[in-house]
């Protein structure tokens, strides 16, 4: 059985751990507000752009199809693969539930004779697929926690030049939706070519009624060619927003779920103590006894 010394020292070492974890939770949470009051301040904007480019694409008809971005590549072979991850762990298995995710998809596409070219956000992203042997095409870090516009549009200028210029032949999205602190939900989204469920023409009519007329200046194919890559890009920063908002939420839960795990420890190292402390007892009254009866 382990010292009364040994044990001590394992309890303050668990205790000092602890500490770590309360703090992190704590800023953890912090974050988190914050990261939800960016998503309701940003979903408005989000819809309305949205809104807006299906009600041109509707307003475009035919015309619509003949963007490069709204045009389906003949014989698609490459598809690019965006993975939105984190920059740091500890959050349980967010980023490898994102991993693995993508992976599959690959699996996937492979099945299909399509070739997967990586992007990923997020040094975790990253880091993993470099360490499985992918080539990454693109890799954006260092932002993950407090995502801006710029890192979106930079995101998105890459993926839809390589897709205008046919490097790709499709775009897909993987990230967290953010739930709630204790749920992020893995969500796959089609970037580019934009498909009509994507544009919601299948949506209810009560955006636009029947009677609704909309005189465009200029045309509705020269509006749907600016709107559009403002959508692609509002969907990226969306993503990494939630994804952000979703890190704190795992990152929060997992430090809340390591401090109660660190103070069942200490509890058992506690009783260990204790009775660490008792058997030395016993055995000095053992060897007190002991040595009375060898006097008398």
């Amino acid at each position: 059985m382990a010292s009364q010394r040994d044990v001590k020292n394992k309890i303050a070492s668990v205790k000092n751990i602890q500490k770590i974890t309360r703090a992190m939770e704590m800023v953890a949470g912090a974050r988190l507000r914050r990261a939800e009051q960016r998503i309701e301040a940003l979903r408005p904007y989000a819809e309305a752009i949205g809104r807006m480019t299906r009600q041109a694409a509707a307003a475009a008809g035919s015309e619509a199809a003949q963007l490069p971005l709204l045009r389906e590549h003949p014989t698609p072979q490459r598809v690019g693969l965006l993975l939105v991850t984190g920059d740091r762990g500890l959050a349980g298995g967010f980023n490898s539930q994102i991993i693995r995710a993508g992976l599959r998809l690959s699996a996937e596409l492979a099945e299909d004779a399509l070739t997967t070219e990586w992007y990923a956000t997020g040094r975790r992203g990253v880091s993993s697929l470099s360490f499985r042997g992918h080539e990454l095409r693109g890799s954006y870090t260092g932002f993950a926690d407090r995502p801006a516009y710029a890192d979106a549009r930079t995101i998105a200028e890459d993926l839809i030049a390589a897709y205008v210029d046919e490097r790709l032949d499709r775009v897909e999205m993987v990230f967290n939706s953010y739930v709630s602190p204790l749920t992020q939900r893995v969500t796959r989204q089609r970037l580019l070519p934009l498909s009509h469920e994507a544009l919601g023409e299948d949506s209810e009519q009560t955006e636009a009624p029947a009677h609704a007329s909309v005189d465009y200046e200029p045309d509705p194919e020269m509006i749907l060619r600016r709107l559009v890559p403002d959508y692609i890009e509002i969907s990226i920063y969306r993503a990494l927003v939630e994804s952000a908002a979703g890190f704190f939420g795992a990152q929060m839960t997992a430090m809340r779920s390591a401090s109660e795990n660190a103070g069942e420890i200490i509890t058992d190292y506690t009783l260990q103590m204790n009775r660490a402390r008792q058997a030395e007892i016993t055995q000095e009254i053992m060897e007190v006894v002991a040595g009375a009866e060898g006097l008398s």
